[in-house]
């Protein structure tokens, strides 16, 4: 029985597939299956990770969200502009401005949703220009190099949770981010699997009129939604100038489809209602590991592009295919 139910996940797929392209990486590079690649991979990997658990969220509810990137450079860039105006130069304060930002950015969001009901993808589409157009206009353009990013940032990038040494004496380590994604998996797990919120968002994204009929509160379950997106947002933009050294309001913007891609690769539908924690992870795991090696497989950096493409046509038409399926066998139960 538990066999069967293995064999049927498509995140036992999924990780055969990983597995499988990580050993051909290996044996073009054989530097590719270490424990120094392996921290690099979480390291680079840990802020698309934590994009991905909010748009898994968003999906399993039966919505939509292209508007995350725009609140992550919001909260990174507004974060370092703040900090350099103030002269409090604490991590800890960055993150706490870029959490709030995005929070309350997914506020407007969520109140744009729920209490005017508007389609999702279009108003988080709407939103996306909105939030970084006002970023550009109100904020700045100016680039931030390294010399002149407050001192916290660096540290923060470079903080490890334990280091190893090589045998020439050098040494690597497990990034913070690790444990940081760590503690927001655990936390989305929690609260998916324990709470009635989460039993909500499933409800909502199986069938929103049952959920209503049920006494689920719709409102106020997609107000923490994304609400809850945003958080993660804000925590990321900060991980993500800490990890380059550099804050550019232009950047993050343009990147929603790998990260709606990971997630749909990892087994949401995009009808909601289906997916897991382990799936989207697998799916931002299978997504950096092409990403970052196609050069050694010999192809061109714009096939990244063109899988992008591939998998979002694949799981959507995956998700149509088993609607007509589940359709059909209604019918035929009804005769």
């Amino acid at each position: 029985m538990f066999k069967r139910r293995v064999f049927k996940r498509n995140e036992f797929y999924l990780f055969i597939v990983l597995l499988l392209f990580s050993a051909v990486l290996t044996g073009i590079n054989p530097s590719f299956f270490t424990f120094e690649n392996l921290f690099d991979l979480i390291k680079s990997s840990a802020g698309m990770a934590l994009l991905a658990l909010g748009v898994f969220i968003v999906l399993l509810s039966g919505g939509i969200d292209v508007s995350f990137t725009a609140i992550a450079i919001a909260g990174q860039y507004v974060s370092v502009n703040v900090l350099i105006a103030t002269g409090i130069d604490n991590i800890y304060f960055a993150l706490l401005i870029s959490c709030l930002l995005g929070i309350s950015l997914g506020a407007i969001n969520a109140l744009l949703i729920s209490i005017f009901e508007l389609p999702t993808l279009i108003t988080t589409l709407g939103t996306l220009n909105l939030f970084h157009g006002a970023l550009l206009t109100f904020i700045g353009t100016k680039a931030i190099n390294v010399g002149g990013l407050p001192d916290s940032f660096k540290v923060f990038g470079a903080k490890n949770v334990f280091n190893l040494v090589k045998a020439d004496g050098t040494t690597y380590g497990l990034s913070i981010y690790a444990l940081i994604l760590l503690g927001i998996v655990v936390l989305t797990w929690i609260i998916l699997r324990f709470t009635m919120l989460g039993r909500g968002i499933y409800a909502i994204g199986g069938n929103r009129e049952a959920a209503r009929r049920a006494g689920f509160n719709i409102v106020g379950i997609q107000i923490f939604i994304y609400c809850y997106v945003g958080f993660l947002a804000g925590i990321m933009g900060v991980m993500h100038v800490s990890l380059i050294r550099y804050s550019n309001p232009l950047y993050i913007v343009g990147d929603e489809l790998g990260v709606i891609a990971a997630v749909v690769l990892g087994g949401a539908r995009i009808t909601g209602g289906s997916g897991s924690i382990i799936g989207t992870l697998l799916g931002v795991a299978m997504i950096i590991v092409l990403e970052k090696n196609l050069i050694l497989m010999g192809l061109s950096s714009y096939w990244h592009q063109f899988f992008i493409g591939m998998i979002i046509i694949i799981g959507v038409s995956i998700t149509y295919y088993q609607s007509k399926l589940r359709a059909k066998r209604s019918l035929m139960y009804l005769r």
